[in-house]
């Protein structure tokens, strides 16, 4: 079993106060790679961070902390509820996955550098398989640590550099549904 863990598709990641971003076919690419999932009932979690800001977006009770329409549960996916960016500290996400038997797991979301980098990161050194689907993920513009301001898709890609051949295998879509179809 192969689980997909879709990182923070809430609505307020569709704020039009949000910096801009990268990857406009990332929604169109998780809806592909849910369907597939659901298609052959292999596990999905879904992740959403809820904020302990009670000014945040991602506040309980506030609309953005709701998940988009296109990545809404069904009843028997697991829903995991975070307050940090990583979907493994204090959730039982590890858990979960270990009761289930499942060493393997594919990793799409937002955004690539925050949720999705530090879930990876964790997935990787818990000794899970451990894939991020490159066009799956999206991240927005953000200052670094010199000043400079980088756009969103030198973020993403930086994340996904950091990432790949140390804690997780970074693919496409098409790749991931070509072999696991």
């Amino acid at each position: 079993m192969i689980a997909l863990l879709i990182i923070d598709m809430q609505k307020g990641m569709q704020s039009p106060t949000l910096p801009p971003r990268n990857n406009p076919q990332a929604e169109a690419n998780i809806a592909r790679l849910l369907a597939a999932w659901r298609e052959r009932e292999e596990p999905v979690v879904l992740v959403r961070h809820i904020s302990r800001s009670p000014t945040s977006v991602f506040a309980p009770g506030q609309s953005g902390a709701e998940f988009q329409e296109a990545f809404a549960p069904l009843a028997h996916e697991h829903v995991v509820e975070k307050n940090v960016p990583d979907a493994f500290v204090n959730t039982g996400l590890e858990r979960w996955l270990h009761a289930r038997g499942i060493r393997d797991v594919v990793i799409v979301g937002v955004s690539t550098n925050n949720s999705v980098e530090a879930t990876a990161r964790t997935a990787g050194n818990l000794g899970f398989s451990t894939v991020v689907v490159a066009d799956a993920c999206f991240t927005f513009d953000k200052t670094d640590f010199g000043g400079t301001l980088r756009s969103a898709e030198e973020v993403h890609l930086m994340a996904l550099a950091n990432l790949h051949g140390e804690y997780a295998d970074v693919r496409s879509t098409a790749d991931v549904l070509g072999s696991v179809t």
